[in-house]
């Protein structure tokens, strides 16, 4: 409708990202719009070339406090509030000669980047933009008047609003982009506010904002049924987040989150200590392993579960090699995912057209803090990363029998992959690799018999003469409520256990450990996994 479009006459610019800015404002100028900026925004202007108007002149009163105070100014937010064709509003702008603004083209003062650098407090205070988000919430407030853009990337689509309807905007992009905006500057708060708990030492403020920007809009969630979307927060953390996506199709929702639990469980290991593989299905490892080079741990984590293997998510702590990536191809896997690889590497994953490569560019510090947040019913859960590493806890031997070296670099060994598995988890491992996983299961006990049976039906795989669970040792992600579990890890062949301890029937467990041989170590963490 003619009654929904607003002319541009004026535009109002202060930016910190300058991608596009001249191209963009040169487009406004040549439709006769004029500009209005401020710093150094109109400074990249002026020296195009164009034609602009600092913010003084248009306000009369100075920038002052080093930027601090320029745009908070009756004449900039009442151009910007002010209601077209309303009588009063109008009165109100020509009695104190308020010029309407009927753009406003602001992006924040980059706070996010600032702290992910690692500046310090009072850079990042300093890059908290006050002027910017107020301009910003008017006016989208003030949308049916005036259009508002916070992102380079919908310049074009102002440019070509304007050239479609002779200099004018329609409501509903109006619309659009005051949703944008408001969303902006929640996000933008949401990073100040977080950043501002965790330099206060606050795990639980009284109120807790979240924020991201969309990296990417899925074809469907978990389900087909399901509306889902990738979303980026600005942690610095090496991951799918920063990866470059070197080959293959889009990444599906699921794609994510299992890549993610792939990557967060190699990172685990040391990467100038090992190599390490993860093989991960539904979010649960089904096969990891530590070796001399990344072939030589792949074919050690594919040996503990092939069949779940299949069309899994294969996660590697070095950079893929050639070697490794002629190993993997030759099974159907879904993702890839290294902090970087060879073009030889690269090549051969090629060849699989669907197969999705990603170089992340780096590995995550499991001891690096973080937030984790789940959605519950009215609410959401937010609590630290468990960032507990096995080689920082102070094991303690409670059985007669101590674990032998190689018992215990086994014992830690699954422990590390413990903390990754769905509880309730239990892992066996013989020869720094998983040989059998148990995961998720209401009881402890059935999950020790899953992982037993796993570890039986690999040998079968192998064509080994038995069970791999025989000698293995065995990880729980929480203590044995009972001596059922552990008897159940004795039976299968298992000699060492490494589990947190504290249960009530804490010397029950011990006697049966110490009855059956078996060492045993707790490390007085729990790896709850839900």
């Amino acid at each position: 409708m003619a009654s929904d479009l607003r002319r541009v006459s004026r535009a109002l610019i202060s930016v910190s990202d300058k991608a596009g800015l001249i191209d963009f404002a040169k487009s406004l100028s040549a439709r006769g719009v004029e500009l209005v900026s401020t710093g150094g925004t109109r400074k990249a202007l002026a020296e195009a070339g164009l034609k602009v108007i600092d913010v003084s002149d248009l306000t009369g009163f100075p920038e002052m406090m080093d930027g601090r105070v320029k745009t908070l100014h009756p004449k900039v937010h009442g151009g910007l509030l002010a209601i077209r064709e309303n009588p009063e509003h109008e009165a109100a702008m020509l009695a104190h000669n308020i010029p309407q603004i009927d753009l406003l083209v602001v992006n924040l003062y980059p706070f996010e980047a600032t702290v992910a650098k690692g500046a310090p407090y009072e850079d990042c205070i300093e890059n908290i933009d006050i002027g910017g988000p107020a301009m910003i919430r008017a006016a989208a407030k003030n949308h049916d008047d005036v259009a508002v853009v916070v992102d380079v990337e919908d310049y074009a689509l102002v440019v070509g609003e304007l050239e479609a309807h002779g200099g004018q905007t329609q409501l509903s992009t109006r619309r659009k982009l005051a949703q944008k905006a408001y969303a902006r500057t929640a996000a933008y708060d949401a990073a100040i506010s977080n950043w501002f708990a965790d330099a206060l030492g606050e795990a639980t403020p009284p109120y807790r904002a979240l924020g991201g920007k969309l990296a990417e809009a899925m074809r469907y969630g978990e389900n087909p049924h399901q509306s889902a979307g990738f979303y980026l927060t600005g942690e610095k953390r090496f991951g799918v987040a920063t990866a470059r996506q070197a080959q293959g199709k889009q990444l599906s929702y699921n794609n994510v989150n299992d890549t993610d639990a792939a990557f967060e469980c190699v990172a685990e290991f040391d990467s100038a200590r090992t190599a390490a593989v993860a093989i991960i299905k539904h979010a649960n490892p089904c096969g990891v392993a530590e070796g001399a080079t990344l072939a030589e741990a792949y074919e050690k984590a594919l040996r503990c579960d092939p069949v779940s293997a299949y069309g899994g998510i294969i996660a590697l702590n070095r950079k893929l090699d050639a070697k490794a990536a002629a190993e993997i191809v030759k099974i159907f896997t879904e993702v890839i995912i290294a902090p970087d690889a060879d073009e030889e590497a690269i090549a051969l994953v090629a060849a699989r057209k669907n197969l999705r490569l990603l170089l992340t560019g780096g590995m995550p510090d499991p001891r690096a803090k973080g937030l984790v947040v789940r959605t519950v019913a009215g609410g959401f859960l937010a609590q630290g990363r468990d960032n507990a590493v096995v080689d920082d806890m102070n094991l303690q031997v409670v059985t007669k029998r101590a674990p032998d070296a190689r018992e215990l670099a086994d014992l830690k060994f699954a422990f590390r992959v413990a903390k990754h598995v769905k509880s309730n988890a239990i892992v066996y491992a013989r020869d720094l690799a998983t040989v059998g996983v148990g995961a998720g299961q209401m009881s402890r006990v059935d999950s020790s018999r899953i992982a037993a049976w796993k570890a039986e039906e690999a040998s079968r795989a192998a064509d080994l003469p038995q069970s791999l669970a025989k000698g293995a040792v065995v990880a729980s992600d929480a203590f044995f409520p009972f001596a059922d579990g552990l008897l159940a890890a004795a039976e299968a062949g298992a000699t060492a256990v490494i589990q947190p301890g504290g249960s009530m029937r804490d010397k029950d467990v011990i006697a049966a450990a110490d009855e059956a041989g078996l060492a045993m170590v707790f490390t007085g963490h729990r790896h709850f996994r839900h």
